[in-house]
């Protein structure tokens, strides 16, 4: 089998279930704008019969508008067409919730780690029967591919059955008392009240990366979901009422970002902030989170690194790459943002690298056999085009695409930009979208070199057939991540986040636990006494 079609097969079926209801469809370019949008109105109708189409914040288990009655509009990015008005939600609102949360935390909290986990496990059973629901609607508010919405619903419902695991196993600890009258003991705690800010690109995985852990160590939540993708978050804030969660432990608001994080910021009530999103942002958030000393967890932007060294397999290389930088539209924070390929590799990955890309589909996401779906507005688009711009006028070349897909919307072709230098912008900066930038570098030193040349820190990618040099880089590079021969490394059983500037603290595994817990030291003295 050849190099593209290894690649693209692969590619494929990454982003595939091993089944689905949805039958063939016509290809993406013969797909009418009329078409998409009554596609789009057969899922609406699927999802209300559903239930699970919700358009109202939840506070204290209510399904509650915004005081004020004021809505926002939720797109779908295929069409430009409304889905539905959900409440613009601020400060009041996020203060009501907040009380919940509060209220909620005492009870909640008390429950044990088996009562908590039995919970979980129920909403888990729950998002897992109703994965064509939410993958329809990820698809719908998101963009993205069916089969990359499915496959998140499915990695997002881990990190609910992994806590939920996890929940039994939060152990303290005994230390050997330095006086013979005296016994010392490590209790950890649930942290409190979490304000938990999620970002558009993965509209359920990100929010159960953080609800999970935060309710199995006994904490409650206030959830602040993209005012672009809401209404996921609120499928699976149904979901969790369902699951017999009780009142107030899961709340859900949306709307005027300021006003809510400001509130979130100056409660003292609120005891930690989890937010996945912009370095910028979470750099305002970190600030604002000094004024109460609350905790904070943070997953910011990346650049990530994919090396290409001379002794890589050809094939492997094309296909990790392919995955890493083109899921969701290159719309992750761990996609490859550069790719370098040592020089005696550079034409021949090059070559087969482009090929591959051609052959990805574009196109709305419930079409089969779509790899890459629209950007999720025209701030994204105008973004690539400015960075793709910049490349150009200082010597970059257009390999392929590097233009607005025929399709029009917020659709771009999918582009591998050579001949990029570490000046440009598609090098210093994160492009969120469908751009593969190819550098060449000649030696190792200098792979690691232009690597590292960034204040981002989250994934980086090696493709190499050394064992020896795979373990020399991956202890070089300044990352928290690191994928060898292989471009989709995110996992609930293992830690996710970054250094330097990509973040603060871990998200998954038995690590991302201690996120939401505290730590607190008890000294039983006069031992000796009756």
């Amino acid at each position: 089998m050849s190099t593209l079609m290894r690649a693209t097969h692969t590619f494929t079926k990454l982003l595939s279930p091993s089944s689905h209801s949805f039958s063939l469809r016509p290809s993406a370019s013969l797909l009418t704008r009329h078409q998409m949008s009554t596609e789009a109105e057969n899922v609406i109708a699927r999802l209300k019969n559903s239930g699970l189409l919700r358009s109202q914040g939840l506070i204290a288990g209510k399904w509650v508008d915004a005081h004020d009655r004021k809505t926002i509009k939720v797109c779908n990015p295929a069409t430009g067409e409304v889905i539905v008005d959900v409440p613009c939600m601020g400060q009041k609102e996020t203060n009501d919730a907040i009380s919940s949360a509060y209220e909620a935390f005492y009870s909640w909290s008390k429950l044990t780690a088996t009562e908590r986990s039995k919970y979980l496990r129920k909403w888990y059973d729950l998002l897992i029967a109703h994965k064509e629901d939410l993958g329809q609607l990820i698809t719908l508010e998101q963009g993205k591919p069916l089969k990359e919405s499915l496959g998140e619903v499915s990695y997002g419902a881990g990190f609910i059955e992994f806590s939920a695991e996890e929940a039994k196993r939060i152990y303290g600890d005994i230390i050997p008392a330095t006086l013979p009258d005296r016994r010392l003991f490590v209790l950890k705690q649930p942290v409190g009240v979490v304000g938990a800010i999620t970002p558009w690109n993965f509209p359920l995985a990100m929010i159960t990366r953080k609800v999970g852990p935060a309710l199995a160590c006994g904490c409650t939540v206030v959830i602040k979901p993209s005012e672009l993708t809401p209404l996921t978050a609120l499928a699976a804030a149904e979901l969790s009422l369902q699951a017999g969660i009780p009142p107030g432990v899961v709340n859900v608001v949306m709307g005027n970002a300021a006003d809510i994080g400001d509130a979130l910021l100056a409660s003292t009530q609120v005891r930690k902030i989890t937010f996945t999103g912009s370095t910028a942002v979470g750099k305002k958030l970190m600030a604002g989170a000094a004024g109460t000393v609350k905790r904070v967890s943070l997953e910011l932007g990346g650049n990530a690194p994919c090396i290409v060294f001379d002794d890589a397999d050809l094939d492997v290389a094309v296909k990790g790459a392919l995955a890493a930088k083109f899921r969701n539209s290159g719309q992750t924070c761990v996609c490859a943002n550069r790719v370098l390929v040592q020089e005696g590799i550079y034409e021949k990955f090059a070559n087969a690298f482009s090929k591959a890309v051609q052959n990805l589909q574009v196109g709305d996401g419930f079409i089969e056999g779509v790899a890459q779906g629209p950007l999720i507005n025209e701030a994204a688009v105008q973004k690539v085009e400015s960075f793709i711009k910049d490349a150009i006028s200082k010597g970059a070349k257009v390999l392929l695409g590097g233009k607005r897909h025929s399709l029009g919307m917020t659709f771009y072709e999918p582009t591998v930009i050579g001949d990029v230098k570490s000046d440009m912008l598609l090098s210093r900066e994160e492009v969120f979208g469908p751009v593969a930038p190819l550098l060449l570098f000649k030696t190792e030193e200098e792979a690691i070199r232009l690597a590292n040349d960034t204040n981002a820190g989250l994934a980086a990618y090696i493709f190499t057939n050394s064992i020896q040099r795979s373990w020399r880089v991956s202890e070089a590079l300044e990352y928290g991540l690191v994928g060898i021969n292989e471009g989709i490394i995110s996992t609930e059983v293992a830690p996710f986040g970054g250094v330097k500037q990509s973040g603060l603290g871990r998200e998954g595994s038995k690590y991302g636990m201690d996120e939401y817990l505290e730590m607190k030291y008890v000294c039983l003295g006069n031992m000796n006494s009756n």
